[in-house]
């Protein structure tokens, strides 16, 4: 009869997974999965490559500060900030040569952010050296008060649980 050796088995694709860097897409811009909260923002953040990741960092700074109880999330490989049963009001996205910020109802900030041409939206493109956090401030506490897009986030579990046995 053979031997029987005790072999090392490999860690789980579980366990592997999660230490991964995400994919870098076209531009840059990090691939992370759809999700609520603020983990996959940060996960995003520092998947952000080079200087733009410091623009992240100082967005997101940004928009916490400004926006008390700020909902966050990931959707189509883009951080999301919103306000619950207000909608999204900003978002940004990374290209090869800068950061799009972008204000869903940006036609109704004053002063209107340069780019765009869509029905409502406006962006600005932030590059390495020119992130204006006054004006982005300004921008980001009006947006904030504006009715957003779309839902800004989905009752938890728990919360549909004790609305539900009405302890809420």
């Amino acid at each position: 009869m053979g031997e029987m050796r005790a072999t090392r088995r490999p860690a789980s694709k579980g366990t592997r997974s999660t230490a991964k860097k995400p994919v870098l897409l076209s531009g840059g811009n990090p691939q992370i999965a759809k999700a609520d909260g603020d983990n996959p923002v940060q996960t995003y953040i520092a998947a952000m490559p080079g200087w733009k990741r410091d623009v992240g960092r100082r967005l997101d700074a940004l928009i916490v500060r400004t926006v008390s109880g700020v909902r966050k999330a990931v959707k189509w490989n883009s951080p999301f900030y919103g306000i619950e049963g207000q909608g999204w009001f900003v978002s940004f996205h990374t290209f090869t040569n800068y950061v799009k910020v972008t204000f869903f109802r940006g036609t109704s900030l004053r002063p209107v952010p340069g780019g765009g041409k869509a029905k409502e939206a406006r962006w600005i493109d932030i590059h390495e050296d020119d992130f204006d956090e006054t004006q982005m401030a300004t921008w980001i506490r009006q947006a904030a008060a504006l009715p957003g897009w779309g839902k800004s986030s989905k009752a938890s579990g728990l919360e549909l649980k004790e609305r539900k046995e009405g302890t809420s």
